[in-house]
């Protein structure tokens, strides 16, 4: 029944419904896109089975220790299988064959050191009453130390103390056994009280088993509502996912040619204001070279009319004047102006033309074109709604398949026979608790009473080792010896009866005993703790023939499946699932339930699906490719860059006109005095007032200084604009094209790789629940600690309790018994020094002369 039971429940995973609140104590967040399905709800098991024996374990390992010494030999794997496999009957029959001899004969062997100690034990048993019986015939003759006559001798007190001691030492000896056996009877009194503690533990983890087993398959089934928000919460924003997914692929392609458009709008806003300073600058810089040209000219024509002067080319006149007016004759060609703006054109028609261009505002255009490329999550939302609504209508159907699948299995009349059965099995085992009881009263009775056999003798031995001691006067003779000494001696007499009398019964007991427990520790508690019993019990084809492992081939029918007692106990010992321990995969598996249930093709089937159209997408309206198409036709190309350039890098003047005018002055003081003279130096006055005036506000005044500056660089600008800027933006064009052409006509692949990569992660939820509803099944629901706790309790009432108290009671009492032997022939010897005897050795004075008589 316990098995029926226990494979229903099992069957039963994942059969229970209902909905369980998750804890709401702080945990760590998963990772992004790991589900947290929170901690599977667990009992407490309360069994520890785990046995330490305190101060008595010291008694226990010496006992281990001699049996190891008495049974070195190895646990007989193979003898104990063949002995199995024949169930001893061919042996019995048939053990003349010499296959039999030889299992024989390896039983002999492996036992020997047992059957030898044995031997010696029954042994002493026989011989020790016989002995007795032939001893105390012989003392009734005066032999054997029945005479009551001493003979003297000079180390007779050296003698009787050395027997003293070495009898006293002899009865400490069995001292020391007697309370090992006492404490090791008290020990199992009071284990055998723990029994009902360690048995009613186990059951109320049999019980807990049972009523924790249904809230964690509720636990299991209810965390499919994790993985089904998810996934709701993932299809209800496909736009943002799968469309933002897309959106950032196209922007790889899109973006870098949008890019170049805006490049190309802030190219046309900035030739547009190159242009437009070309324009103003050329203005104030033509109207003010246009003054000084012209001011210029007039000094230099009126500096030629002074020249004429006859002063100048009379040959009578002065030579050094006539040189004089030669020099300045020849200087007056460099007195003009350096940077002749007035010659440069206007750049009005291009002007014109840009002004023209930049009405249209490409920037606004390709924000529409970015606009529209950032609608792909909501045309994805739009384009896939029915196929989100399949989706989530699927995931309910899933989920009722889930629900609806718990009512094949009746759990709760399952649970109910189960609890029902561990009721009555515990009930059982009560009503057996006062049997154990009576019996361990019994057999603490009858240990006690072999105890005060041997306590019976040493009482006699210590009292009469104190009578005899205390009352021995070593100035008496033996025939004068005082009562107390006498019955000091008696006492020791009466220890050796009744040592004669026990020793057989106690070492019959013990022998029996140490085969019993000896056997069971060898064989059994050993090969337990190093699991060797468990290859023996998982040994192919053992219990039946047709079996390979028994467990599988008679709960599943199946024998070749890998379940053995070790397994099993092992995997219950680590508190895992009994789902994994028990293998019940192989009657209801769980993987192939989830992956027919839970994970279905149509899922995929709707979701790859899916169709998605972005042709509505438009990157470049029309008139932006031709605002573009424009901007290359403004006629850039048609200013004489180089003309600008040239003129900006002269001078004001084409000659340093200060140095000019000083040069003229010293000339002209070189000249005589007179109307030449004079003339020049007024032309001196004004050149240095036109310097001053005009040509040092051109070079150091900002609006001349920032003209040039600005003419300068927007013509630079302009040049570096105008290189090659139809293939510009026939290049520009290009990009925007093919990046057209990907959205409208070749982003299906595209479309088709990301669903793909959307659709994994949506089944990826379904796996993680798949995965972790098997981890927890393996690790944590229904873990089987209880089973493994069974066995360990077993062992620990069998093995802790029984078996090692045995061994130690059988090893204090055996102890004892051996040291009878030589107690029994030292209370003899000892007892003539202490009895009153009836003749003695007498000396006279003739006994100095070495003579000596008898007195009777």
């Amino acid at each position: 029944m316990l098995e029926i039971g226990t494979l229903l429940l099992l069957l039963s995973v994942f059969s229970a419904s209902g909905e369980l609140q998750q804890e709401t104590e702080q945990r760590r967040l998963p990772p992004p896109g790991k589900l947290d399905f929170g901690y599977v709800p667990a009992g407490v098991y309360e069994t520890l089975a785990h046995y330490e024996p305190g101060p008595i374990g010291i008694l226990f390992h010496l006992v281990q220790s001699f049996l190891r010494a008495v049974q070195p030999n190895a646990f007989p794997h193979d003898l104990i299988i063949k002995l199995a496999k024949d169930k001893f009957g061919a042996i019995q029959a048939e053990y003349q064959k010499p296959e039999n001899i030889v299992l024989t004969l390896q039983a002999i062997y492996y036992e020997i050191g047992f059957l030898v100690c044995a031997a010696v034990g029954l042994l002493f048993a026989v011989l020790m009453p016989v002995v007795g019986l032939f001893f105390c015939m012989c003392r009734c003759c005066d032999n054997c130390g029945g005479e009551m006559h001493q003979r003297q001798r000079k180390n007779a007190d050296c003698r009787r103390g050395l027997l003293g001691t070495l009898l006293f030492s002899t009865s400490l000896v069995i001292t020391i056994g007697v309370l090992c056996s006492y404490a090791a009877n008290q020990n199992l009194s009071s284990q055998v009280k723990n029994i009902r503690r360690l048995v009613n533990s186990n059951m109320r983890d049999l019980h807990t088993f049972a009523n924790d087993t249904p809230m964690q398959i509720d636990y299991l089934i209810s965390q499919y509502a994790t993985a089904k928000k998810k996934v709701i919460y993932d299809l209800n924003n496909i736009g943002p996912l799968l469309g933002g997914r897309i959106q950032t692929e196209l922007h790889k392609e899109v973006h870098p040619a949008l890019d170049q458009v805006l490049n190309m709008a802030g190219a046309m806003r900035e030739t547009k204001e190159a242009l437009e300073n070309v324009s103003v600058s050329l203005v104030v810089l033509q109207e003010g070279t246009g003054k000084l040209s012209s001011d210029l000219s007039q000094v230099r024509s009126s500096i030629n009319r002074t020249l004429s002067d006859p002063d100048c080319y009379d040959e009578e006149s002065d030579a050094t004047t006539v040189q004089l007016c030669h020099s300045i004759r020849q200087s007056l060609p460099q007195l003009q102006i350096g940077a002749n703006f007035t010659r440069l054109p206007n750049v009005n028609s291009q002007l014109e033309r840009i002004n023209g261009v930049v009405k249209t505002d490409l920037s606004a255009v390709v924000q529409r074109g970015f606009s529209s490329l950032n609608d792909t999550p909501d045309m994805v939302m739009e384009q896939t709604r029915s196929v989100v609504d399949s989706v989530q209508s699927l995931m309910d159907g899933i989920g009722n398949n889930i629900s609806t699948f718990s009512k094949v299995f009746p759990v709760q009349s399952f649970l109910s026979n189960y609890t029902i059965f561990i009721s009555h099995a515990h009930a059982k085992i009560e009503d057996y608790y006062p049997e154990i009881d009576k019996i361990d009263f019994y057999r603490w009775i009858g240990c006690i009473a072999l105890c005060c056999m041997v306590v019976l003798v040493l009482a006699f031995n210590y009292l009469g080792l104190l009578c005899g001691t205390l009352g021995y006067d070593k100035h008496a003779s033996p025939t004068t010896r005082g009562c107390i000494s006498n019955t000091g001696g008696t006492m020791l007499m009466a220890g050796v009866g009744f040592s004669f009398i026990f020793s057989w019964v106690l070492m019959a007991v013990v022998t029996v005993l140490f085969l019993a427990g000896g056997n069971m520790e060898k064989l059994v508690c050993e090969p337990f703790h190093n699991k060797e019993l468990f290859k023996v019990v998982d040994t192919p084809y053992l219990i039946n023939p047709e079996w390979k492992n028994f467990i599988p081939g008679y709960m599943y029918n199946d024998s070749e499946l890998e379940l053995t007692v070790e397994s099993l106990y092992s995997t219950c010992k680590q508190n895992r699932g009994i789902y994994s321990a028990m293998r019940l995969d192989k009657i209801f598996n769980m993987s192939s339930f989830l992956n027919t249930t839970v994970f279905t093709k149509d899922v995929v089937d709707k979701l790859e699906g899916v169709k998605i159209d972005l042709r509505g997408i438009i990157l470049l309206e029309a008139d932006g490719k031709q605002n573009l198409r424009d901007f290359s036709e403004v006629g850039l190309s048609e200013i004489n860059y180089a003309d600008y350039l040239e003129e900006v890098n002269k001078g004001v003047t084409e000659v340093d006109l200060l140095s000019f005018t000083r040069e003229l002055e010293s000339q002209t003081d070189l000249m005589p005095r007179g109307p030449l003279q004079t003339a020049l130096k007024n032309h001196v006055g004004t050149l240095q007032q036109i310097h001053k005036q005009q040509v040092i506000p051109m070079e150091q005044t900002l609006k001349y200084v920032r003209a040039r500056s600005t003419l300068n660089q927007s013509m630079r600008f302009l040049e570096r604009t105008a290189s090659d800027l139809s293939n510009k933006v026939i290049a520009v064009l290009d990009a925007v094209e093919a990046a057209q052409y990907l959205i409208s006509q070749n982003v299906t692949l595209l479309i088709n790789q990301e669903t793909r990569k959307y659709t994994s992660t949506i089944i990826g939820y379904f796996h993680q629940y798949i995965e972790w509803v098997k981890t927890s099944l393996a690790m944590e629901v229904a873990p089987c600690k209880p089973f493994s706790n069974i066995l360990d309790t077993a062992e620990i009432l069998s093995c802790s309790f029984l078996v090692d108290s045995m061994n130690v009671f059988w090893m204090g009492l055996g102890c004892s018994t051996l040291f009878l032997l030589p107690s029994v022939i030292l209370a003899v010897k000892l007892a003539k020094y202490y009895r009153r005897m009836d003749t003695e050795d007498v000396y006279d004075d003739s006994s100095i002369s070495g003579t000596w008589h008898f007195t009777l």
